[in-house]
């Protein structure tokens, strides 16, 4: 079971898990060590030509998780924004991705339609506390210990601070503060004291906790699980928004871009070989 595996790479070290939205990116993640993936909805949203609003479905995001698993072996841990409705929604929500081998799933507090915090200004509308808690009851319930359940909360300071505790005792496994649920890193150890599990952080690219949060940091507040939720997909669009300008701009393909992938490195990456010796051991020989 992928939960069981996450669970005891976090007993063993802080995780850090880079945001993949595709099976490529989760290959690219996986060769270059990484042990766990984050199946981020601002990169999943941004590959529909979409910003982080919760405008895809929920099948359209298990769409998205399925072909990250297919193309790697490593614990992923998916974002479910508010579960897609009410409780009933969210169960249904978190029994769909457990089914698909997801390891973990991490579910906001926010009104649905969701709004991405660093994308808008304050304040980000949340559920009543009553209602948050009976989303996390019901994915519990629904998922057991098949999942691990991160509980997020868009609410700030002592608001932030009661909901998470009431989500612990709702089943949640571990907290999600967002990057302006606390403005110190002070409040995130007094958080991981008052609710006694593990934190997860979102190393969100330019913020706050991404600048000042390192690595011995985390630890020392109590964060198990490092997200780095956007780095590669800033980094990705950037280098094809350039490459694309320099080939409309009539320079010669073969010049472009000094960082490019060699095309064989890049069909070993995909796999071509791995197809190649299956057709061999189960395709008819040629002219036979």
């Amino acid at each position: 079971m992928t939960a069981t595996r996450l669970r005891e790479l976090m007993a063993d070290d802080m995780v850090f898990a880079p945001g993949v939205w595709d099976g490529l990116t989760a290959r690219l993640a996986e060769q270059a060590g990484f042990r766990a993936l984050c199946a981020s909805g601002f990169a999943i949203s941004a590959a529909l030509g979409l910003p982080d609003a919760e405008l895809y479905t929920m099948s359209e995001n298990l769409d998205a998780v399925r072909r990250i698993i297919e193309a790697s072996d490593l614990p992923v841990i998916a974002d479910i924004d508010t579960g897609y409705g009410n409780a009933v929604n969210a169960a249904r929500t978190a029994r769909r991705f457990a089914d698909a081998g997801v390891a973990a799933v991490f579910m906001e507090d926010q009104e649905s339609p969701k709004r991405c915090p660093i994308c808008v200004g304050d304040p980000v509308p949340v559920i009543s506390l009553e209602e948050a808690t009976g989303k996390i009851r019901a994915v519990r319930d629904a998922v057991g210990d098949r999942l691990i359940v991160i509980a997020r909360t868009d609410a700030a300071g002592e608001e932030a601070l009661a909901r998470a505790e009431a989500y612990v005792a709702a089943g949640a496994e571990m907290i999600m503060p967002v990057t302006k649920t606390f403005t110190t890193v002070e409040e995130w150890a007094g958080c991981h004291k008052r609710v006694g599990v593990p934190l997860m952080a979102t190393l969100t690219a330019s913020t706050w906790v991404e600048r000042d949060f390192t690595p011995e940091l985390l630890r020392e507040v109590g964060v198990r699980l490092a997200l780095l939720p956007t780095q590669v997909l800033l980094s990705a669009t950037g280098a094809m928004r350039e490459t694309l300008r320099r080939l409309r701009s009539g320079e010669p393909p073969a010049q472009v871009s000094a960082d490019a992938l060699p095309h064989h490195d890049f069909v070993d990456l995909i796999g071509f070989a791995d197809v190649e010796k299956a057709q061999e051991k189960y395709l008819p020989a040629a002219g036979a």
